[in-house]
């Protein structure tokens, strides 16, 4: 059996042009909605989470610590969604 092949359609006109890295392009001088791309752009590579946690020098020991804890909140949040689910 043979499939019909679909060529590429242009479904978008304002399709969002590709560039490298974090940049943004800024279309029709909307600067805000290429700053909101920008921050989402960053959220997805968490470049915020990776800069609190660079601003000041953790130990192992203190890192293990902050691993643990999260490890438990996790469970912790996980068994009580399963309770909430029984009940």
């Amino acid at each position: 059996m043979m499939y019909k092949a679909y060529g590429k359609r242009n479904r978008n006109k304002f399709q969002e042009q590709k560039t490298k890295g974090s940049a943004v392009v800024v279309q029709n001088n909307n600067v805000d909605k290429a700053l909101r791309k920008l921050k989402k752009k960053l959220q997805k590579e968490n470049f915020f989470n990776e800069l609190r946690s660079r601003e000041f020098f953790e130990t192992r020991s203190e890192k293990k610590r902050k691993e643990k804890a999260a490890s438990t909140r996790r469970c912790i949040r996980k068994a009580e969604k399963l309770r909430e689910s029984m009940v």
